[in-house]
Formats: C-alpha cells, sequence, structure tokens
C-alpha cells in the first residue's frame, strides 16, 4: 500500500522563540552555548544542519525526532540543511555502538540515499538554491561525498588532522567505552569518523554560513569536535544541540539497530502497521510522542493528555497520534486506508478489500501456510484441511467438532458447514484468507 504524501505545509514564521518551542516539545537535551543560541536565534534567520547516514534502506521513526526538531526551526524562519552522508555513512559512526557498523558497496548506498532523500522531503522545504547563501531561503539537501571524495589523505590531514586534539578525540565517551571493550575494539576507519562529521560542519559553516548543528545526544561528542574545528581553522561562533534518544516508557530503545524499527518507508513499514505502532504506544508515552511527531498545537495536546487521564479507555489521545503521526509521513490516503483497514479488522463485519501487507501487519504472529493458487479455481480447498494444514487444529475431526460448535470464523464470518471449501471469493485480500478457531487464535492461509 504506497501511498504519495502531499509536499509538506509551511506556515509564516511564528512569533515565539524557537528555541523555547523546541525544549517545550522535547527536543532538547543539551546546548552547547543555550545564551548564546538563543540570541542568534532570535536576532535572525540561521542556517543549521542534521546528518543523516545512509545504514539502511529507509530512515525511522528514530531520526524522525531529528526530522521534526529541524522543521519546527524552519516554521520559525530558519534554514535547514539536511545532510545525507554519502562519505560518512562509507565509514561508519561507532557512536552508541558496541559493534562496528556494516560497510555497504557504492550502488546499495546509492539506493539508501535516494530513499533518504525523498523522505526528508516529506517533512521539510528542501527547495533552496545551494549556490546560495540567504539563510531565510528554502531548505537544502546535500551529500558529503560531494565535498569530501575529493580531497586528498595528504590534504584532509593538512586542514583537518592538524587542528585535531587526540587527547580530547580518545576522551570522548563513545571513543573510550569502545577503547575500553578490547573484545570489540576500534577500528582506525571509526576513530576518523568524528573528524570526517567536523570537518562536515567547517565546510556548511564556510559555504552557507551553518551555525548550528543538532543531533541525537549521542552526537555530543562530534558535534563539539565540529564546533572546535569552526574556531581552529578561522574563528568563527558555531553551536551545537541535541535531542534524548528516543525511548519507549519501558526504557527500550526506539530505532533500527534495537530490531524494532518503525519504517519511514512503505515498503518496509506499511501506512497500516506505521498506524498501528502509534495507535498501541503506551499511555505514559503518548503526550510525549504526540508533542515530538506531530505539529499539534501544545494546547492542543494538553487537552489531549486530559482526555486521556480522564478516561484512558477511550483512546482519543492514541487514535489522535496515530492519525498525525500517519498524516505526516503517509499523507491523507494513507491515514485514509489505515484507519479504514482498522474499522475492518477490529470491528464485527466480514473482512473484505484489505492489502497483503495489511493482513501480515494485522497478525503478524499468526502461523501461516501456502497453498497452491490454483486449487481455488477447482473445486476448491476444504475448510477443514485449510485449518488443520495452518495448524489451529491436530486434524480434521477436532477442525470438524470445532465448525460444529460455531467456533470458526473465515474472514471475520462464521462458518457452521464442515463440508465448506475455500474458493476465488473467501480471499480477504489479494491472496489470503483469514481463519479464526476460538476468540483469539489465528491463521493465515495464503495461496500462490
Amino acid at each position: 500500500m504506497t501511498t504519495s504524501p502531499s509536499p509538506p505545509q509551511h506556515p509564516a514564521p511564528v512569533t515565539t522563540g524557537a528555541l523555547d518551542v523546541l525544549r517545550a516539545r522535547g527536543f532538547v537535551q543539551d546546548v552547547t552555548d543555550e545564551a548564546g543560541l538563543a540570541a542568534a536565534l532570535a536576532a535572525g534567520p540561521v542556517t543549521y544542519y542534521v546528518g543523516f547516514d545512509p545504514t539502511a534502506p529507509s530512515l525511522h521513526a528514530g531520526n524522525l525526532v531529528g526530522m521534526m526538531a529541524m522543521a519546527w526551526l524552519q516554521r520559525h524562519g530558519h534554514r535547514p540543511i539536511a545532510l545525507a552522508g554519502g562519505a560518512t555513512g562509507r565509514i561508519g559512526d561507532p557512536s552508541g555502538r558496541d559493534t562496528e557498523r556494516e560497510v555497504f558497496d557504492e550502488a546499495t548506498i546509492d539506493r539508501h540515499l535516494a530513499g533518504i532523500r525523498h523522505q526528508l522531503g516529506l517533512v521539510l522545504d528542501l527547495s533552496g538554491d545551494p549556490e546560495g547563501s540567504e539563510a531565510g531561503s528554502g531548505g537544502l539537501l546535500v551529500d558529503n561525498h560531494d565535498w569530501t571524495a575529493p580531497v586528498g589523505v595528504l590534504d584532509f590531514l593538512r586542514e583537518v588532522g592538524v587542528y585535531a586534539s587526540v587527547n580530547q578525540m580518545i576522551a570522548r565517551e563513545s571513543v573510550r567505552r569502545r577503547l575500553d571493550e578490547r573484545e570489540q575494539g576500534l577500528t582506525y576507519a571509526e576513530f576518523s569518523y568524528q573528524l570526517l562529521q567536523a570537518f562536515d560542519f567547517a565546510h556548511l559553516h564556510e559555504h552557507y554560513g551553518c551555525v548550528l548543528q543538532g543531533g541525537g545526544s549521542d552526537q555530543w561528542g562530534n558535534i563539539v569536535a565540529g564546533i572546535d574545528l569552526i574556531r581552529r581553522r578561522g574563528g568563527g561562533q558555531a553551536y551545537g544541540l541535541v535531542w534524548p534518544l528516543l525511548t519507549t516508557a519501558d526504557g527500550s530503545k526506539f530505532g533500527k539497530s534495537a530490531g524494532n524499527a518503525i519504517w519511514l518507508d512503505a515498503e518496509l513499514t506499511s501506512p497500516y502497521a506505521y498506524y498501528q505502532y502509534w495507535v498501541n504506544a503506551a499511555d505514559a508515552d503518548v503526550v510525549r510522542f504526540l508533542k515530538l511527531f506531530t505539529f499539534l498545537e501544545l494546547d492542543t495536546i494538553d487537552e489531549l493528555g486530559r482526555e486521556l487521564e480522564r478516561d484512558p479507555s477511550a483512546r482519543v489521545a492514541h487514535r489522535e497520534l496515530a492519525r498525525e503521526a500517519t498524516r505526516i509521513i503517509h499523507g491523507d490516503a494513507g491515514v485514509l486506508a489505515a484507519e479504514g483497514a482498522t474499522a475492518v479488522l477490529f470491528g464485527d463485519a466480514p473482512f473484505s478489500d484489505l492489502s497483503d501487507e495489511v493482513l501480515t501487519a494485522a497478525f503478524e504472529e499468526a502461523p501461516s501456510v501456502t497453498l497452491e493458487r490454483v486449487r481455488l479455481d477447482g473445486e476448491g480447498v476444504g475448510l477443514l484441511e485449510a485449518m488443520t494444514a495452518v495448524g489451529l487444529t491436530k486434524g480434521n475431526a477436532e477442525a470438524r467438532r470445532l465448525v460444529q460448535q460455531g467456533a470458526v470464523r473465515l474472514n471475520n464470518a462464521r462458518i457452521d458447514d464442515p463440508q465448506y471449501r475455500l474458493g476465488p471469493a473467501d480471499l480477504a485480500s489479494e491472496s489470503t484468507a483469514v481463519l479464526r478457531a476460538g476468540k483469539k487464535r489465528y491463521g493465515l492461509v495464503r495461496f500462490a
């Protein structure tokens, strides 16, 4: 179910201080010079950047924190630079990692970059002229491979290495932790990552007047390295701002490296599955997620929070979170499709006109079996056989007994005939029928 969201809407700049808004919505953990940054933001448009390395074919909800922070700054009239890490992605950032990142070939990195560029454009206006320098103009999308690849080793050491303190590099937590873990260690390439990122900040500062870099809290050392390099190479004030790494209420990490990624690509996480993630968020997470992942006003979010306290079972705030978060990435069409599928799957009506991806997401833990599709066109597939094949029963006798007891449903419709045979009309989606035995035991019968 691939949808085409509308381009992001960017209202006129608002008057509340940008840093105050970021803090109120949960985007600020640390700032290198809070008073200086607040003054710079208040004085006029500033250019800022956040980097996204192409370590996967899609960004995920953990990256969305940074994208939304960028969007709020842009709504206040400041110019974003979204950096796609075509160079740094070839090395791998050791920050927050216990093992060395996988190294991808050139073709894979190019495919990843293409997906990232599209997703950044869902939230940010990146229509600015890369040759322009006016901070108030549209945002930019750049690739650090463009200015890093042409620089030779000797030139890099002369332009960057001579300004870097090894003592400071080793002292940074992301490096020190890996050095202390003898089994894992740290490669020289990973050790050099912070210099490459510092070079990015210096390049953007010198060519676009970029004075602010944002990132997750694990990027603090890399950001400080960039500020130091800017100062040592010729002066100039620069700032860093980091937001908390996203975790759920139970303390589990939120991101692709934790194995529970919520991808922004509809082919990896369908709009239905994306919607379901947010609507099933823990009560303790909902208000925080509303602030981070929607553009709803804080007054509206406060009211939703009060409604959640009054009647948690109504799940009004959960549905609003799911609706608005899904709209940003998958557009109005994605919201309609997700809400339509939700109404069908969790209502009393028989399932129909769903997609394979929706059924897979809705019943991801249910057992499944694949049968030859050609069998649907003949006499069909016996219901009892299908129940046994998918593992809902141990044999036809048990299946017959459940049918006779009225405990079997096909696509949410009760079947009371043990002789029933599945045909083409019994598919809930392109290729799948959903069987249920009792109240909660589901099985997917696919035909291919």
